[in-house]
This record gives C-alpha cells, structure tokens and sequence, in this order.
C-alpha cells in the first residue's frame, strides 16, 4: 500500500519516529520555556542535565539495582536538588545582570559537567535496557509500534499538558508569574519569593532529567548526548516564543514530525530543516509562533 508515492510503512514509521523525537523536544524545550519565562535566565547547562538524567538511571541501575521506574522519579529529584544548589550557590548572584552572563555560566557548567563524565565514562556510551513491561510491541494493522516507543510519547504529553496546566490554570501558577514580573509587591504579601524561584528552576531541570531517563531505553546513554540535542531544542525555543509554555510544546512536536518526514522525502535537508524553519519564523514573526510581540 502507498500513499503520496511513499510506502505506508515507511511513512508512518517515520511520523512515530518524528513524534517521538519531537517529545523529547517537547519535554526539553518546556524545561527551557520554564527557566526563561519565569527566571529570565537562558539555561544553557539544560542539554547537560537532561545526560546527568539518563546517567543517574545508568548507575542507579548497574550499582543500586534501581528499576526503571524508580529512576523516573528518582533521577529528576536528585537533578532537581542539583539545580537548586546551582541555583542558589551560582544563578542568584546574576540576576540583575545582562542575560549573557547567566548564558556564559550556564555555558561553561555544560562544558565541565561534559568533561568530567568523559573522564569517567568515555565517549562510546552504554545501553540501557526498557522495562520488561514495555518490551515488545503492538501490530496496529497499518505499522508495527513498540511499546516503549508509544510510553514515550504518552509520558511526555502528559507532563507536557500536567506542567502547562500548573502555570497556566492554577494559583501556584499565578503567584510564580506574579513573583517573577513584580517580586516586591509579592514579597509585601508574605510570600518568599526567593524560594519559588530556587523552586522553579529546580523543577525546570527536573523535567530535562525526565526527559533523559526517557531517552536511556531509545539512544546510547553517553557524555555528549546533551550537546548533541541543545542547539535544535533552543531552535524550537525560538521558533516557539521565548518563554512560552504552550508554544514549547506544539512546537517541539510538530518540528519532530516535520524532520521524520524530511528524513523520508528529502533526507539531506533533515538536518538543517528545523533551522531554515526557524531562520523564516524570525525573518516573519520575530517573537515566534506563541509569544508575545513587544
């Protein structure tokens, strides 16, 4: 069977291809969205925190005999105690600074976190096994999906929808988007906003930690998968709208299908399609597709 000239197969294993890519986009570029929208900091250390992620699901479970399960809350916790430290013992002093300085450092912490675990680990990186639940997988008549490549794209869109939920519709959510555009004001009401800041980037690269216990089972756990991934999340960042919790999400999955197909129709454009998409976006609409024009 065919369809536009293309073998069903094909076509749709590259959209299960292209959506689960654009989830890992999607879970990454919200951590990011997070981070900037509330912080105003531009969080380049996030590439190297969603490998810290993958890496402590990797020797939790060849040194602790940690379950996949238990590394997909406990990666992100202990990632998340990370970022606070980083947070409070680095990211407070430059606050009122130009956002260049927050980039540099968070810059030269992805280099030396990179460093250190090729001196550790190595470059060529290890594999590591999907739970026995979601191995296998399931005939849907059209394409065979795997199991653990269908719980990707589940988990990721519902903490995609759960995080936007909080920000957007609750009043935890309100106070951090008070707390963030006018602090004082919030802080004469009682509430301490230097721990919903310490709090919301600890969150922030909490959610890249997740992300990168999700991607252990589907890519090699190595040093450099963070540094080989930041620069088209930022790309989807962009394209979405600094800032923008919803614009992170619809953008990193949609850009994830449009780069499964380019790799089908014209597959020497796959690797620079999201960047000629992005170069149009801002030559368009320079806030990106969800933000805000100034």
């Amino acid at each position: 069977m065919t369809l536009f000239g293309l073998s069903s197969q094909a076509l749709f294993g590259q959209l299960l291809l292209g959506l689960i890519n654009g989830s890992f986009y999607a879970v990454l570029s919200l951590g990011l969205a997070v981070i900037f929208g509330l912080l105003n900091i531009i969080n380049f250390a996030h590439g190297a925190l969603y490998m810290v992620g993958a890496f402590v699901a990797l020797l939790g479970l060849e040194y602790l005999g940690m379950n996949y399960w238990v590394a997909l809350v406990a990666a992100p916790l202990v990632v998340g105690l990370l970022g606070v430290v980083i947070e409070r013992g680095l990211l407070r002093h430059l606050y009122k600074l130009d956002h260049l300085y927050g980039l540099l450092l968070t810059f030269g912490l992805a280099l030396i976190a990179e460093g250190v675990f090729k001196y550790f680990f190595g470059v060529s990186g290890s594999s590591y096994a999907p739970p026995e639940q979601l191995q296998g997988g399931v005939d849907l008549g059209f394409m065979f999906m795997p199991l653990y490549r269908g719980w990707v794209v589940l988990a990721s869109l519902t903490v995609c929808v759960a995080t936007w939920y909080v920000i957007e519709r609750t009043p935890l959510g309100a106070t951090l988007r008070a707390a963030t555009e006018k602090p004082q004001l919030v802080q004469a009401l009682g509430i301490n906003v230097p721990v919903l800041v310490t709090a919301t980037y600890g969150v922030g690269v909490a959610l890249a930690a997740f992300a990168g216990v999700l991607a252990a089972p589907v890519m090699q756990v190595n040093p450099v998968m963070g540094s080989n991934l930041i620069i088209v999340v930022f790309a989807v960042v962009v394209i979405g709208g600094m800032g923008s919790i919803a614009g992170s999400i619809v953008t990193g999955l949609g850009l994830g299908i449009v780069e499964g197909l380019t790799k089908l129709i014209y597959p020497e454009a796959s690797a620079v399609v999201i960047f000629v998409i992005m170069i149009v976006v801002l030559l368009l609409r320079p806030a990106g597709l969800f933000g805000k024009q100034a």
